[in-house]
């Protein structure tokens, strides 16, 4: 790969994963200060992700793969996208800001997709060289979150209180016009599909995988891949809201050890799964979840912060053990006629149902431990999902048989 392509696909990365970073962490925070949202009303906003997630197949799938080359799709959905965050920034009441956020993450999520789209169609090796381009996109979530807390301070105590938190709208608005504008001088990247060939729902969804469910071990790893995703959820949508509220200080810069973290255990990754296999680190994975969310509920800002600190710092295990590994798991189960619509069906499943269904759960519950101070009894809070952590634990030790999965990159 020329130096100067590797360069725009790296840059392309760094912005993509930005502009997400840039508003979706300090979302819960936001809405809490500036929109005066319930939970429910919080859970409803991250829950656009999820309903990004169920669409975004659709446009990938009837659109982006058929008729229009994916680096000029993912400049007009990165431009639209700008508008909408804009108005996003001008919002002041929940009826008003929730159909531009749900807007927003129609057009968002279905960008993950092409930008991956456009660096494959240029590696001649993507097992080798695709993880030095994403790692790019980690560094940009990153470089927000260090930029909302140690830079601009907009998540502050003072600041927060103040709506200072908005500028992160009007911030990612300007980011996503430049990676808008700059995606149409990107490789090109023509259409995979013939406008000719037909292209069912259950094709775009991943239903030809639906067959793989009649394996028990399958079936017991789809379903525990959907239960997970609802503690997950509680994490996305209560961290930095929790860690704002009980008065750690740079809560969103703190949170993005998590990222790093992430990448450590990617680095991690295959020496654990090859020494202990799938089920032991799928397991290990769970527990990571359990152990981060009980941090949660017994640390605080003073003496025991380290113990708020290990709870992020999880995140590299709770995510990488158990969603990487599964992905790796699917691929072998699927084989190469269904793999794609297997990886698709797991992400519906995870990313569409399970965290909806999640971020839904984490609003009530959140709604339930309001304090006469309107300040939250956040150990109930957070002792909801390490207990139901616990519970999917034990089913999938139970339940899965262990089985030889070979790691592959």
């Amino acid at each position: 790969m020329k130096k100067s392509i590797q360069f725009q696909l790296s840059f392309m990365m760094f912005l993509e994963f930005f502009i997400w970073g840039a508003w979706f962490v300090t979302l819960g925070t936001f809405m809490g200060n500036n929109l005066s949202a319930t939970g429910a009303e919080t859970g409803m906003a991250y829950s656009t992700q999820s309903w990004g997630a169920i669409i975004a197949p659709f446009i990938i799938g009837l659109i982006a793969d058929r008729f229009f080359n994916a680096e000029k799709i993912l400049g007009v959905l990165h431009i639209i996208g700008a508008i909408l965050m804009y108005m996003m920034f001008q919002a002041n009441d929940f009826t008003t800001f929730y159909p531009y956020v749900l807007g927003y993450m129609i057009a968002y999520m279905p960008t993950l997709a092409l930008v991956n789209s456009v660096a494959f169609k240029q590696m001649k090796d993507p097992a080798k060289e695709f993880s030095f381009i994403r790692v790019w996109g980690t560094i940009g979530w990153i470089l927000a979150g260090l930029l909302i807390s140690y830079y601009f301070h907009w998540d502050s105590k003072e600041n927060a209180a103040a709506g200072m938190l908005q500028n992160t709208f009007l911030m990612t608005a300007i980011v996503s016009i430049i990676l808008g504008v700059f995606s149409f001088f990107l490789p090109k990247t023509p259409p995979s599909i013939s406008k000719e060939d037909t292209v069912t729902i259950s094709s775009i969804l991943g239903l030809d995988a639906l067959k793989l469910l009649k394996d028990r071990n399958f079936l017991v790893f789809f379903i525990s891949s959907v239960l997970i995703c609802i503690p997950l959820a509680f994490y996305y949508q209560n961290a930095n809201p929790f860690l704002s509220e009980i008065g750690v200080e740079n809560p969103t810069g703190k949170m993005t050890i998590g990222q790093v973290s992430e990448v450590v255990f990617m680095l991690l990754l295959p020496f654990f799964f090859k020494k202990f296999g799938f089920k032991k680190t799928i397991l290990v994975g769970m527990l990571a979840w359990v152990l981060r969310y009980v941090l949660f509920a017994y640390g605080n800002s003073g003496e025991l912060g380290f113990m708020l600190i290990t709870g992020i710092a999880l995140h590299g295990i709770c995510y990488d053990f158990f969603f990487v590994s599964g992905q790796i798991y699917t691929d072998s189960k699927a084989g190469d006629k269904v793999k794609s619509a297997a990886q698709g069906l797991i992400t519906l499943a995870t990313y569409g149902i399970g965290m909806l269904v999640g971020f839904w759960v984490a609003g009530k519950i959140v709604d339930a431990n309001i304090l006469a101070d309107a300040s939250h009894g956040w150990q109930d809070v957070w002792l909801f999902p390490a207990l139901f952590a616990a519970g999917v634990f034990v089913i999938f030790a139970l339940l899965f048989k262990d089985e030889k999965v070979e790691y592959k990159e």
